[in-house]
């Protein structure tokens, strides 16, 4: 048994916390009644993460953590935040990562004890290894009611155990309150708002131990009474106290940052991951190097950028020759690049920015910053590989009306010119053809998430170069969560009256992880989204991996293939969403291109 006062868990900088909201009004009325530490710290802890920027609280229902939850009711009111609720903490977790996506600020996910703390677990690595920002307030019982056979209790910190890696501050066990604050200022009020501080450092990388962003896991035992009046204090501004409180054992100090200036010699290549941003192209536009930009690497564009890139790399004359490679971000969907990354006669330089870092050659520079020095661009180095891009483009754009046809006065070749245009209007989606149509439907102003599905990986194919803003859970690439994490991103992007769609792009198996996540409550205004399923009946990517020319054919139906029948159509209307079928590029176009009034599901039946 631990006393109160000891701190667990200490894989980051002191201390943080998070804060209840108000019930009903009549159980409000009687809770007013009722002196609860709870409330209090939960009142400072909240009302300073507010403070530092905090704007969404996810919150799932429970008993234990209700303080904090009431108190999110009456931030929301308040106008403070916004409030988000939702019944599945999986979900929750990854409708927070993917506000913290888009908005680059974390969200602040409220949940009880037990099982509730353990379906956060996935968003976290996620967060964790894509360097998304997220604070996790999960409450707890108290010291003296763990590891005694207590109900609905287990090791909450050691669930995130695996997430403390070096200069990385992820979880601790926040001090149980004791004390009610008739002011704010006291003791206890001001240790919470440190907590609050020192959270909010680590989730955003701000902190003493130079860490990128991600997942920070404060763990609140709380005794009872679980909930009672808000402090009269609550929402008044509240000046530091000058203590001065310690930062954990394994924060490391702050390092230099490492800048890195590159000559032009070498011939050079710049590799765009998932999460690398438009970095990746100002440097290759810098260096008059060819840009290598995966489809979710939100760089996949400029006058650089190389098409068809899979088969270049593997070239000789061109991947062969390669010297130099500076990476941005994350590169997962194609093995070229592994293997070029992997090379030991190849110089890495990889480019700090998210998430873990890469070292797959195990020489890899890492660098804050790259410039490029003075000197000429090897035009002979570039116009190669631009050359052989321009050769090896593919160009999905439907053939043009034959105009001239339409309007003959043969009547042959006028049936013949209609006769082609409704072959074209009929003709059935493939799916390159759905990963061009919802390309070609987004703007700057909207936002295109990519699940983890065959799709993403024919769309980096195939897709031509535009500056659009990508997201897509691609730290561990799993299909956990991706409609949440859509909706987060939709949620962000259009706070305070963000124009735009969030189009979520996924096969039906990863909708159908997700299902849960199409559950809105009807008290919360939904956002501009469409969800669009590529539904083949079933995994089809295990079709390009190596088991599908080891397992039989039974084996694969079995257990890879995962086939369903379920009925889409039934599905979004039991969750109150719009349901869409679409068969041809016709009309997959003017589904993308109407006006989206409710959330949208469209599905897109797929061959196998």
């Amino acid at each position: 048994m631990q006393h109160d006062d000891a701190v667990r868990g200490a894989t980051f900088p002191a201390e943080h916390g998070d804060a209840p909201a108000p019930t009903p009004s009549s159980a409000l009325a009687e809770a007013r009644t009722i002196e609860s530490p709870a409330t209090d710290a939960a009142a400072a802890l909240l009302s300073e993460l507010i403070s530092l920027g905090l704007r969404h609280i996810v919150v799932s229902p429970g008993s234990r953590s209700q303080a904090l939850a009431l108190l999110a009711a009456e931030l929301e009111r308040r106008g403070d935040i916004q409030l988000h609720v939702r019944i599945d903490e999986r979900v929750a977790g990854f409708l927070a990562l993917g506000i913290g996506r888009e908005s680059g600020a974390p969200a602040a996910v409220i949940c009880t004890s037990g099982t509730a703390a353990a379906n956060l677990l996935p968003a976290a690595l996620e967060a964790h290894h894509s360097g998304v920002p997220l604070l996790l307030l999960t409450a707890d019982r108290p010291p003296e009611l763990r590891g005694v056979g207590s109900n609905q209790t287990t090791d909450q910190l050691g669930m995130f155990a695996g997430l403390a890696t070096a200069g990385r501050l992820v979880g601790v066990d926040v001090p149980v309150p004791t004390d009610t604050d008739a002011s704010g200022d006291g003791a206890q009020s001001a240790r919470w708002r440190a907590w609050a501080h020192r959270a909010w450092d680590a989730a955003t990388g701000a902190g003493p131990a130079l860490a990128t962003p991600g997942p920070v896991q404060l763990n609140l035992g709380l005794r009872e009474p679980l909930a009672g009046s808000l402090p009269t204090w609550l929402g008044a501004p509240h000046a530091p106290d000058g203590t001065a409180w310690p930062v954990a054992e394994t924060a490391r100090a702050a390092q230099p940052r490492l800048a890195v200036t590159l000559p032009r010699g070498a011939r050079t290549i710049v590799l765009a991951g998932a999460g690398a941003g438009v970095g990746a192209e100002q440097l290759a536009h810098a260096g008059g190097w060819p840009l290598i930009a995966e489809v979710v690497s939100g760089a996949r564009f400029g006058r650089h950028l190389v098409h068809a890139y899979r088969a270049l790399l593997r070239d000789p004359e061109l991947g062969g020759r390669i010297e130099r490679v500076v990476v941005f971000g994350h590169p997962t969907l194609s093995r070229e690049t592994a293997v070029l990354a992997s090379r030991a006669a190849v110089e890495v330089i990889a480019v700090a920015g998210t998430g873990e870092p890469l070292n797959l050659n195990g020489a890899t520079t890492h660098a804050d910053t790259v410039t490029v020095a003075d000197g000429e661009v090897d035009h002979e180095w570039l116009g190669a590989w631009m050359r052989a891009s321009q050769a090896a483009a593919v160009d999905l754009s439907p053939p043009a009306p034959d105009l001239a046809g339409l309007h003959s006065s043969e009547p042959a070749r006028r049936l013949g010119a209609v006769a082609a245009e409704l072959d074209a209007l009929r003709l059935p989606l493939d799916r390159a053809g759905l990963v061009d149509a919802v390309w070609r439907a987004s703007w700057p102003h909207d936002r295109l998430l990519f699940g983890s599905s065959r799709l993403v990986r024919v769309a980096d194919e195939v897709l031509p170069g535009k500056a659009l803003t990508v997201h897509s859970n691609r730290g561990l690439a799993g299909i956990d969560g991706t409609i949440a994490t859509g909706l987060g991103i939709a949620i962000a992007s259009q706070r305070d009256g963000g124009p735009g769609v969030t189009r979520v792009l996924l096969g039906d198996l990863t909708l159908l992880h997700d299902v849960g996540a199409l559950l809105l409550p009807p008290t919360e205004a939904a956002p501009r989204i469409q969800v669009i399923v590529g539904n083949d009946g079933g995994g089809t990517i295990f079709d390009d991996l190596e088991v599908a020319g080891v397992a039989s054919t039974a084996d694969m139906q079995r257990v890879q293939y995962t086939p369903h029948t379920v009925a889409l159509e039934q599905l979004a209307r039991a969750y109150g969403w719009e349901y869409h079928r679409v068969d041809t590029r016709s009309a997959l176009d003017q589904a993308l291109t109407a006006a989206v009034g409710v959330p949208q599901l469209i599905e897109v039946p797929l061959a196998r």
